[in-house]
């Protein structure tokens, strides 16, 4: 188990390194200039050179590069711009509104979306499945901003039952912190259901027709016994796996959500600096994403050995 640990940690840094070139060249290759923003329209040449030599922006790329590197590792991701703090201090500022979003999403698509699927299948071919198969289609194919707009303007603007925007911290109290996250929850949390649901049905098919489940129902087991005990138990590896990626698209996609829904977390963060052309923080920001992102993943392939005694992540 350990050495299965070791080896996926191992195979995590590729991974790392790749991404952090590619987040550095694509900022840096892209036209603009932080000083000039900084300083303005009015600002002379002279200024803007002035301003790149203090920020360092004047020195080689892979020099920038290597430097960024190293401050990474010692937990310095740099001072961004124009908010005049540290880059790892907005991150943890904007970053609980953004899970909290997520968790919220996958835990609505989740209610959704395994009853759903485990109904469809078990009613494989009857209107039951043929209406939820075409549920899924329609979630899948609505984008999540435009599924948004239309819950502010009937759940929030017509039937004022939530607010339309904004955002309580938890401080506030649970049901304050959550109402302002409920919309944008089921905006994100409808496109996952769609795709678990799918899976879900799939894998849960092909579980059913297996000799094991007929052998349990010959010996006079519950239905729903047979469903969620055997058949459920069999088929939920697949359906994992899908779970956790989707989690990761939640986290790495709520931008334009919580843009809608005015939302201060990641995603407006990174569209502000996008903007100003705050290098530290889109840096900053991408690379903490893409850290969940993988570290989401290793966690559902630790879960495989404990969902299903079959695996033996010893073995590998």
């Amino acid at each position: 188990m350990l050495a299965y640990i070791t080896k996926r940690l191992l195979s995590l840094i590729p991974v790392l390194a790749v991404v952090t070139i590619a987040i550095f060249l694509i900022i840096h290759i892209t036209p603009g200039n932080p000083a000039a923003a900084i300083l303005g329209m009015e600002a002379s040449e002279e200024e803007i050179q002035q301003l790149n030599q203090d920020l360092g922006l004047d020195r080689p790329i892979l020099e920038q590069y290597t430097s960024w590197v190293a401050n990474v590792f010692k937990g310095d991701l740099g001072d961004s711009i124009f908010m005049n703090q540290p880059v790892s201090e907005a991150i943890a500022e904007h970053i609980t509104p953004t899970l909290s979003l997520a968790i919220l999403a996958q835990v609505i698509a989740i209610l959704l979306a395994i009853p759903f699927g485990i109904i469809a299948a078990y009613k494989r071919g009857s209107i039951a499945d043929y209406t939820l198969m075409g549920i899924s289609l329609l979630g899948m194919a609505l984008p999540s901003f435009l599924l948004g707009l239309f819950l502010m303007l009937f759940v929030g603007v017509k039937l004022q039952w939530l607010p339309v925007a904004g955002y309580e911290p938890l401080s506030s109290g649970l049901w304050e912190h959550m109402k302002y996250l409920i919309l944008p929850g089921i905006s994100l949390g409808t496109i996952q259901a769609a795709l678990i649901t799918r899976m879900t049905r799939s894998s849960m098919l092909e579980v059913l027709n297996l000799n094991f489940i007929k052998t349990a129902r010959s010996k006079g087991l519950h239905e729903m016994k047979v469903l969620f005990k055997h058949a459920f138990r069999s088929a939920f590896l697949p359906i994992l796996t899908v779970i956790g990626q989707t989690f990761g698209t939640l986290v790495t996609g709520a931008v334009v959500v919580e843009a809608i829904f005015n939302i201060p977390g990641l995603g407006q963060l990174i569209l502000n600096s996008i903007a100003r052309r705050d290098f530290a923080v889109i840096q900053g920001v991408v690379l903490v994403v893409t850290l969940m992102y993988v570290t989401i993943n290793l966690i559902i392939d630790l879960l495989y050995g404990a969902v299903d005694p079959r695996v033996r992540l010893d073995r590998k």
